[in-house]
């Protein structure tokens, strides 16, 4: 009976991997390179008991409790990165972008902004580098009930390490102060 047990699972799992296969899991070919991030999470003050990936720097415009969700989507057609948001302030017009390092306690923690072409000069103001063509730039006015959504596409990908964050600012555009931010892993 071990030996019929055995054999049965042996096929079961040759079966079940096969499937896999077939249905693209983990095989070369179509989708194999395709990277996905989905990450959400309440905004909490720095000084929060239970600490969050998402950092309030402003309760009035990102309240603690607000919801973030930021998911990043690379394919062979080049990367995609959406942004959903709840429990904002209703009206405000919010910047947003993705930023080089993760959140701190510091708003400045996460660095400068993501450069498909880095700017040799840091902090970046040169609107050749400093620009939604060049960097991801996730603006929105929040919506009656507090939520917001922006999406950004480019024909590039992030590279290694070099994008770890997004940053909501008090205005829209390639600046302003910094409201939130929420640490996501994105990949190249």
């Amino acid at each position: 009976m071990g030996q019929e047990c055995a054999m049965v699972a042996g096929m079961w799992a040759g079966a079940v991997a096969a499937a896999v296969l077939t249905a693209g899991g983990g095989a070369t070919g179509d989708g194999a390179d395709c990277r996905e991030v989905r990450e959400r999470a309440r905004f909490a003050p720095p000084t929060a008991f239970v600490p969050s990936p998402a950092v309030t720097y402003d309760m009035r415009l990102v309240p603690a409790g607000a919801w973030i969700e930021v998911a990043q989507h690379t394919g062979e057609g080049g990367t995609t990165v959406t942004m959903r948001v709840k429990g904002l302030k209703p009206g405000h017009a919010y910047g947003a972008h993705v930023h080089r390092k993760p959140c701190g306690a510091d708003p400045e923690a996460a660095g400068g902004h993501y450069q498909h072409r880095v700017d040799p000069v840091q902090p970046s103001r040169n609107p050749a580098y400093l620009n939604p063509r060049n960097e991801v730039w996730l603006d929105f006015t929040a919506r009656a009930d507090g939520s917001g959504s922006a999406r950004a596409h480019h024909r590039w990908g992030f590279r290694q390490g070099e994008a770890a964050s997004v940053v909501l600012h008090r205005e829209q555009g390639g600046a302003g102060d910094r409201l939130g931010c929420f640490t996501v892993p994105f990949k190249p």
